[in-house]
């Protein structure tokens, strides 16, 4: 797959599709996009796995409507309640300010801006759904308290704000500067000029540029720099028409936050502003059209593909500088952007961002690299060391426009240098395993190594590795990587047939209940049940472990029928069905496991009453686990395509019956995958590739199809 910059197709947009239906403008596929899928709390015990203590809110979906371009700086998003997971909770009914930065994982929610009419008291505004509404590239809101009409739109780094304020006097813009989701460690703003405004946000360290269509009669600061503080603008009274506020943002300056603001702004009206936006989403979307299925459907379908693009985050600036790893100021000739999310992400959303934008792909690479160049290791998220498997999957699927010798002996050094990206690698290389304590009365947040978890995550970076090493040529390393990657079979108990604990003596863990869930001790974020069937790199040999297909098979069933304890609660280890979460993400890959044992038909049963059940729950809103920088989202658009990275290092995807009749997918080279599905059934007997039939029901297809085109056709009965 060749790499290149292509331009976004322009197509004119007309509307939104949300809860309450809002008209405006819409494209052919962003019609279908619903930007407030998963804002709404989930509730059900019956789905949730427990009741919900008092005060707890589930830790499902977390996202946030606003407007953001794909993997943009600014992502412009209202903001219901600081400390929340994205700020936004579909259920408030007040408006605090409209933030700058999101992400959904309590963090981010930056520079919050709020227009003001006659404050009194406490700042933010009471609305309605009925008068709000979103579309990819666009938000509005009605703020009933100040009377005020506020419509966003935004590029790549900046937001544009126009507010209609009924009352044309005392029109007042709150920099709640003090907060965000993430800790502000100080805040500053200054006027520059009577039309404008910089300043800067600690903690995320955003700098910021503003530009008012009104000119400024004074800027009030109360507490500058201290928790609590904040500023108003004070506008001058008498100008008719909309305030229009065009605001740019920078991670190195506010002087770069300014040349940002006047190269992707400057004189565009907050119409053309909010077209090229719809445009650009409109052309993402577009890559792939489908046919057939539910309206339903093709709403979560393109709402799911939707939010799989909002993360990772540009983070360098029109000029190319950004701050690196080391906190100085550094230039690039490429896009510098956030860490993925790679506990979550790596699974599902990095292939999906690399099979329709791959020089974003490259660029996050190259940004990876730059991080290893600093601090001599490639950067992980949270748990494992999934870098390995996100580089390694688009490289052998022909992302290799960067330096892959010089990445891979960072990523070398992630695998066996102790104090770097791999907790307990020392452990791990001269055992073969990480070893916990053996604790008395142990409970959810119990603190240890997590290391059944890491083991069996640790087997599969040492896979993911060991490819680039067989590529590269390098045979001794690909030797040793390849049978680390066997570790996973050292955390197998063959008495209780679980991934099981061990002490650093070797003998297992004694306290031992595989339906207690964990955050961090054996099990990272889930119960034995969850693990017990990772081994995406080897199913073959975890097939042996159970005794073969149908010992494999019988522990399966168990693991999807077996009822969920309802006293056992950890908030993000919810949605279940037996004992698979869906909620969260360490099992994501065992519906489809029954396939490796020639049994298509039952992970085809578990993924249609997950996409049919789990995706836009109740009032079409409500998702059935926090979304995870998209891991969630893109589940769903591979599994409803029919074809899943079920390993993402390696290039090939497992086969399902899709959820639409006909597929059309444009590559990012230009060529085109149709995947078709003639018959109505829902259980699969034949793949059928550019004519000619999969032998001996091989239930892959290969990366081929992205580089050169071609048909796939699903029968079904």
């Amino acid at each position: 797959m060749k790499i290149q910059n292509y331009k976004f197709l322009v197509i004119v947009l007309m509307g939104v599709l949300f809860s309450g239906y809002a008209k405006c403008q819409t494209g052919e596929y962003t019609r279908y996009v619903n930007t407030f899928v998963g804002t709404a709390p989930l509730t059900d015990p019956k789905i949730l796995g427990y009741e919900l203590p008092k005060g707890w809110r589930s830790w499902a979906g977390l996202t946030f409507p606003g407007t953001s371009l794909p993997n943009a700086m600014v992502q412009l998003s209202p903001i219901t309640e600081f400390g929340s997971g994205a700020g936004y909770e579909y259920e408030d009914s007040v408006i605090l300010g409209f933030a700058h930065t999101n992400k959904g994982h309590w963090n981010l929610c930056n520079i919050p801006i709020l227009p003001l009419s006659n404050p009194q008291g406490k700042f933010g505004s009471k609305f309605s759904h009925q008068k709000e509404s979103s579309s990819p590239g666009f938000y509005q809101v009605y703020l009933d308290d100040y009377k005020v009409s506020v419509s966003l739109t935004s590029t790549l780094r900046c937001g544009f704000h126009q507010y209609e304020f009924k009352d044309n006097k005392d029109r007042q813009i709150l920099f709640d500067l003090a907060k965000a989701n993430s800790r502000v460690s100080t805040w500053n703003i200054s006027q520059d000029g009577d039309f404008a405004l910089k300043g800067f946000q600690g903690g995320e360290n955003v700098y910021f540029y503003a530009r008012l269509n009104t000119k400024i009669e004074k800027l009030e600061k109360t507490n500058e720099g201290s928790p609590g503080g904040y500023a108003i603008v004070h506008l001058a009274d008498g100008s008719g028409g909309a305030v229009e506020l065009k605001i740019g943002l920078s991670f190195v300056s506010a002087e770069n936050a300014r040349e940002n603001l006047e190269k992707e702004i400057g004189i565009k009206t907050f119409n053309t502003v909010r077209k090229e936006a719809n445009q650009i989403w409109e052309n993402l979307l577009s890559a792939i059209k489908v046919e057939g299925g539910t309206e339903k459907q093709k709403q979560m379908f393109y709402s799911c593909f939707y939010r799989s693009f909002l993360w990772p985050a540009l983070r360098s600036d029109v000029n190319g500088e950004f701050k690196d790893k080391k906190r100085n100021i550094a230039k690039s000739d490429f896009n510098y952007y956030t860490e993925p999310s790679l506990w979550d992400t790596y699974r599902n959303k990095d292939i999906l961002l690399g099979l329709v934008t791959p020089q974003v792909t490259l660029d996050v690479i190259k940004s990876m690299k730059d991080v290893g160049d600093k601090t001599g290791f490639i950067p992980t998220f949270f748990h494992g060391d999934h870098g390995a498997s996100s580089i390694a999957g688009a490289y052998l699927r022909g992302i290799d426009n960067f330096d892959i010798k010089g990445t891979y002996q960072i990523l070398l050094r992630n695998a066996n240098v102790a104090g770097g990206a791999r907790p307990h690698i020392k452990e791990y290389i001269e055992k073969g395993y990480i070893s916990d304590p053996d604790i008395t009365n142990p409970h959810v947040e119990t603190k240890a190594k997590a290391g059944v978890s890491k083991t069996l995550e640790y087997s599969y970076d040492d896979y993911s590795l060991a490819q680039i090493a067989q590529k590269l040529g390098d045979t001794s390393n690909y030797r040793i990587l390849m049978a680390r990657s066997k570790n996973y079979k050292n955390m197998f108990d063959p008495s209780t047939r679980f991934m099981r604990g061990r002490l650093e003596n070797g003998d297992w863990v004694k306290n031992f209940n595989p339906q207690y869930p964990y955050y961090e001790y054996m099990y990272r974020e889930a119960n034995a049940w969850q693990v017990s069937f990772y081994a995406p790199h080897d199913m073959e040999g975890l097939i042996a472990l159970y005794g073969g297909p149908k010992g494999f098979e019988s522990k399966l069933d168990s693991f999807f029928t077996l009822p969920w304890n309802a006293k056992y609660i950890a908030r993000n280890v919810e949605t279940m069905i037996g004992q698979y979460c869906q909620g969260n993400q360490p099992d994501h890959e065992a519906p489809f496991s029954y396939t490796f044992i020639g049994k298509p038909e039952k992970t085809q049963k578990l993924l249609d009453y997950i996409m049919n059940n789990l995706y836009g729950i109740k009032d079409g809103i409500t998702l059935s686990g926090m979304d995870d920088a998209g891991e969630m989202s893109a589940w769903y658009v591979f599994s409803a395509l029919g074809i899943y990275p079920f390993s993402a290092t390696d290039p090939k995807y497992i086969v399902t019956a899709p959820l639409f009749d006909k597929i059309t997918w444009r590559t990012a080279n230009g060529k085109f995958i149709t995947i078709t599905k003639p018959g109505k059934g829902r259980n699969l007997t034949a793949i059928k590739v550019n004519g000619k039939e999969n032998i001996k029901m091989d239930y892959f297809v290969s990366h081929d199809l992205f580089i050169n085109g071609g048909k796939v056709e699903v029968d079904t009965r």
